[in-house]
């Protein structure tokens, strides 16, 4: 007999009544004493349907009848066969094909009734979806890309942006979102460069944990992906062996995930697809018990990226059968087989029933999983389906409710266009920007050239809706409104003449639209130059997840472009709307000036409008560098002595613009710097303070970044190292004293023997404007014993920012 809540708004919720007053449902007990209990009372195959997901997309006339999503790797799935013995997860509800989201929302309440109603314990699903760069749904803001919010330099806003993402998911009843990637750039020619924080591990670090927090507080499940070592695949390619060595795996690739560990609150990790010196990371005990969860004390769910169990036998060829798949990745530490059940389900009940595997093993995976449902609040007795978007709803169907949740309202909209503003970067400028907007200096005829002129889509990275789900459906309307860049720059500058021309497409190689495109550039005043990337899947794109490249030239005949433009003579301004930074060839040295967007989102033109014509004050800064050659990667900043320019190579991976660049149209005068100790201990602190002072005519921003040299250490380290930052906002005149207390262990790295140490020794530390760009130094001598430190060690210094007394004007 099935029970029905209807105090939801008239919806009908079933509740097995055989289970509710079970101890288990109880939220008043201790989480571990329900989880038991329930446990206690399963049978294997209940076991098994708890730790695997199965990719059913919402339809659009609100029921729930989908058929699973068919791939290579996806059996057909039987509905009806496996909902009674429950069901773990919900893959991609709102992210698998365009649905209305009010009607995506009652598709989902229907098949979280139905999962319920058809288990023995009413146990429902965890829905899990994409949220990258904004809830990857029909009708979601588009908010910039991760490597957008690096850009920022601004974890706070990244912070906000995450809530307001979480509480979107959360109110058509989405539990857990997969991201963020705290991948850390080792090779600009990766495609998913794109979805990526930066090259910096602090940068990533601090970025990634904030959006960590934003989403958590809104109640979502953040993911942490992909642990650990994807982006430094070899050449750069997707899904490609790994071969670093301990110490950049520790020094470089860890720490993001080790602080959205240890501060965010992160409550789920999905592995790499990659490999580790040869291990699998789906298959690594290593790294997803002894690491993770025995040394960090990570307590939350381990899912696999999707179809990664299947890929140990299929890819890597560490398993011969699907039960060696799963037992494997079950024994490493994975918990859940993301997207669809193949390897968690007959496969591991065999092997279990024949004591293969042991069934304890699926206990632990078990445990983390219920009891995360039951702070989820799903196996509570009062469980409801109806997510907070359609409470209150009167007995609704698809037509009924069809338009009446807004995903992409004007707030969401207003935290876009804030984020888009201060993630654009202002590279280079000869004097030409800012454009005025209107009056006698506007200029007469601007025109508007490239393959990303006119095209929303160039707002737009892989893992947004429109690009990832939208191109796949002709004739779907793209959801939200996105302006291109030429429809910006038009309403920027309405007393100027807009003219336009393609002159080639992104990658197609096209040259014969160049002469027209130089004719039209000849003839203006102004030259705005819209290059960059086509965001794709798997080879459909210029950037995008399998999408890399095999140099970073201009893709296509984009470059042939720019040199025709920049023949003309005409003043040139480069727009890049990209994924990646590309070597830009002469316009380094040549162009007017280059702005930087890595995929803005849906305000992004309007933000980039706002910079050339100064109505924004561009504060963003480079979190990946701008190559001068296209072919010398892999490379960072990030580089010890021997991976710099010497005399005994003749490639010269010298950026044509460091990490950390960036240009505003104020100027900033960093007037004093001064240390408080010359020596402390291996355990003690140094605080380092410096007077920045706006000396221009307009309010703006700075950004104060802090590095370490270690001049001499016992193992090779980079030459410089971000270990702080500050956004300073100064008015016109004023000025502030930004103080940086850095502790000792900031110093830490990874020993020859393996420990993580502090070492004595000199220490310099520099303040400057880019990685480039070190304008003050300090230095200090660490003195005592050798200290080994871990998982527990401080990962920031203490920054304060003071705004100092405004000087009197001096009188003669």
């Amino acid at each position: 007999m099935t029970q029905h809540d209807t105090t939801a708004g008239g919806i009908r919720s079933p509740r097995t009544t055989a289970v509710t007053d079970a101890a288990w449902r109880d939220p008043a007990r201790p989480l571990d004493e329900r989880v038991g209990a329930l446990i206690a009372e399963m049978t294997l195959d209940e076991k098994l349907a708890q730790l695997y997901g199965v990719w059913v997309g919402a339809s659009d006339d609100g029921h729930a009848d989908v058929a699973p999503h068919q791939h290579d790797l996806n059996d057909d799935v039987d509905l009806d066969a496996i909902l009674p013995a429950g069901l773990g997860q919900v893959t991609r509800p709102f992210g698998t094909a365009p649905v209305d989201a009010a009607a995506g929302a009652l598709s989902l309440v229907r098949m979280q009734e139905r999962i319920a109603a058809a288990n023995r314990f009413g146990i429902p699903a965890v829905a899990h979806e994409e949220c990258l760069a904004g809830f990857a749904a029909w009708g979601a803001t588009a908010y910039p890309v991760p490597l957008s919010w690096g850009a920022t330099f601004d974890p706070a806003l990244v912070e906000r942006m995450a809530r307001r993402i979480g509480a979107d998911m959360r109110s058509v009843g989405v539990h857990q979102g997969l991201a963020p990637v705290l991948d850390v750039v080792r090779d600009a020619r990766w495609g998913r460069v794109e979805e990526t924080i930066g090259e910096d591990p602090y940068l990533v670090a601090t970025v990634g944990t904030a959006y960590v927090r934003g989403l958590e507080s809104s109640g979502i499940v953040a993911t942490l992906k992909h642990f650990v070592g994807y982006s430094a695949s070899k050449a750069g390619r997707n899904l490609a062996p790994v071969s670093i060595g301990r110490r950049e795996l520790a020094d470089v690739l860890l720490p993001p995930f080790e602080m959205a560990v240890r501060e965010g609150g992160a409550r789920s990790v999905m592995n790499s697809y990659s490999d580790l010196d040869g291990v699998p990371s789906a298959g690594d005990r290593w790294l997803l018990t002894e690491l993770l969860r025995d040394t960090w004390g990570f307590d939350g769910t381990v899912v696999a990226d999707y179809f990664a169990v299947a890929f140990l036998k299929l890819l890597h060829g560490v398993a011969d059968t699907w039960a060696d798949a799963a037992g494997t990745a079950l024994e490493a530490g994975i918990d859940i087989e993301l997207p669809t059940v193949k390897a968690f389900g007959e496969p591991l009940h065999a092997a279990v029933t024949a004591g293969v595997v042991d069934v304890a093993l699926v206990d632990t995976a078990l445990r983390r999983v219920l009891r995360q449902k039951a702070e989820l609040g799903l196996l509570d007795a009062g469980w409801s389906p109806v997510p907070p978007a359609l409470r209150g709803v009167e007995a609704p169907d698809a037509a009924s409710v069809r338009g009446a949740i807004d995903l992409d309202p004007p707030a969401n909209r207003e935290l876009a266009r804030e984020l888009a503003e201060r993630a654009v970067v202002l590279v280079r400028n000869d004097g030409a920007l800012p454009l005025a907007a209107t009056g006698a200096d506007a200029p007469s005829v601007i025109a508007v050239i490239g393959p990303n002129a006119d095209d929303p889509y160039a707002m737009l990275g892989c893992y947004s809706f429109p690009t990832h789900v939208v191109t796949q459906h002709p004739g779907v309307e793209m959801g939200i409104e996105i302006p291109t860049l030429l429809d910006a720059i038009r309403a920027e500058f309405p007393g100027s003449d807009i003219r336009h021309a393609l002159g080639t497409s992104v990658d197609g190689g096209e040259t014969d639209g160049l002469a027209d495109a130089a004719a039209l550039a000849a003839t203006a005043d102004v030259v705005v130059l819209a290059l960059g990337d086509r965001a794709g899947l798997f080879g459909r794109g210029t950037s995008g997840e399998g999408c890399d490249a095999e140099s970073l030239d201009l893709p296509g005949a984009q470059q042939r472009l720019v040199d025709a433009v920049l023949d003309t003579g005409t003043p040139t301004v480069l727009a890049l709307l990209a994924g990646r930074p590309y070597a830009l060839g002469r316009a380094t040295s040549e162009a007017a000036g280059i702005v930087e967007a890595f995929f803005t989102g849906e305000e992004g033109a309007g933000a980039i409008a706002g910079v050339l014509s100064g109505r924004v004050n561009p504060s963003g800064r480079l979190p990946v560098s701008i190559p001068a050659t296209p072919g010398s990667q892999p490379t960072t900043y990030l580089a010890a002595p021997l991976a710099r320019a010497s005399d005994v190579s003749n490639v010269d991976p010298t950026a044509a613009y460091p990490f950390g660049h960036g240009l505003g149209y104020t100027t900033f005068e960093w007037e004093t710097f001064a240390g408080d100790e010359d020596a402390i201990a291996t355990d003690g602190a140094v605080s380092v303070r410096l007077r920045v002072r706006n000396s221009g005519s307009r309010t703006g921003t700075e950004v104060v970044q802090l590095y370490l040299h270690d001049p001499v250490a016992s193992v090779v380290r980079p030459v410089q190292r971000l270990v702080g930052f500050a956004r300073v906002d100064l008015e016109p005149g004023a000025a502030a004293d930004v103080w940086f207390t850095v502790p000792a262990d900031l110093a830490s790295f990874t020993s020859r023997s393996g420990e993580r140490i502090v070492e004595p020794g000199d220490l310099v530390l520099s303040v400057g404007r880019s990685s480039g760009e070190l304008v003050h130094a300090h230095t200090v001598r660490l003195e005592g014993p050798v200290r080994v430190v871990d998982h527990l060690r401080r990962l920031h210094p203490l920054i304060d920012v003071d705004l100092a007394p405004v000087e009197a004007p001096t009188t003669g």
